[in-house]
C-alpha cells in the first residue's frame, strides 16, 4: 500500500519525522509531497523545493520505506487541488493529513484520509523553529541531524535571518548617513 503525506517542511522537523515513522509502519511506500514549492527566500518559506527534498530524502533514509519526495507547486483553487495532487504524484491509496482543509478535500475526492495526534506541537511547529533561527535560539534538537546539516550548508540560518530583516533598508540608508557625516565633520 502508498501513502501520501503533505507539508510545506520550512524546515523538515521533528513532528514530521515521527508522522513519517509511524505512517512506515502502515504503509509499504510513502509519497512526500512538497507543498508550496514555488515559494522560498521568505520569512515563511525561506527553503527552495530543492533544498526540501534534500531534508526529507536524507532524513527518511533511516527508514526501510520506499519514498517518492514530490514538489507541489500552490494552484489556489481547492476545488481542482486533489486532482493537481494526483496529476503529479505517484498513485496512492490513502493520505495522511490533520490540515483540517486538506482532510476536506480528500474526503470529498473519495480518498480515505488518517490523522494522528500532533507530536509535541508547542515545540514542533515550523513558525517557531523558523523564528528560533531567526532570533539565533537553540533549534538543531528540533530537527533531524541530517536537516541541520543541510541547513548548514545551505547556509540557511543567514538566508532566514536577511530576509525577515524588514528594516534592512532603512539600517543601511541610516548607515550611510552616518558615514557621509562623520566625513562631513571630519572636514571641518
Amino acid at each position: 500500500m502508498r501513502g501520501f503525506y503533505i507539508g510545506r517542511f520550512q524546515p523538515y522537523h521533528n513532528g514530521h519525522h515521527s508522522m513519517v515513522e509511524r505512517i512506515s509502519e502502515e504503509v509499504d511506500e510513502l509519497v512526500l509531497g512538497i507543498g508550496s514549492a514555488d515559494d522560498s527566500h521568505t520569512t515563511h518559506d525561506p527553503f527552495t523545493a530543492g533544498e526540501r527534498i534534500m531534508m526529507i530524502t536524507k532524513a527518511v533514509a533511516e527508514y526501510d520505506l520506499t519514498t517518492y519526495v514530490v514538489p507541489l507547486e500552490d494552484i489556489n483553487r481547492n476545488a481542482v487541488w486533489v486532482s493537481h495532487v494526483e496529476s503529479m504524484c505517484p498513485d496512492f491509496d490513502v493520505a495522511y493529513s490533520n490540515n483540517p482543509l486538506v482532510v476536506r478535500l480528500f474526503e470529498e475526492a473519495g480518498i480515505e484520509v488518517r490523522q494522528s495526534p500532533m507530536f509535541d506541537r508547542d515545540r514542533l511547529e515550523g513558525s517557531e523553529i523558523r523564528q528560533r533561527m531567526i532570533d539565533d535560539e537553540s533549534w538543531r534538537d528540533r530537527v533531524p541531524p541530517s536537516v541541520v546539516e543541510v541547513i548548514e550548508e545551505i547556509h540557511g540560518i543567514k538566508r532566514l535571518q536577511h530576509v525577515s530583516d524588514t528594516d534592512s533598508l532603512e539600517r543601511y540608508a541610516a548607515a550611510d548617513e552616518s558615514v557621509e557625516k562623520s566625513i562631513e565633520d571630519f572636514d571641518d
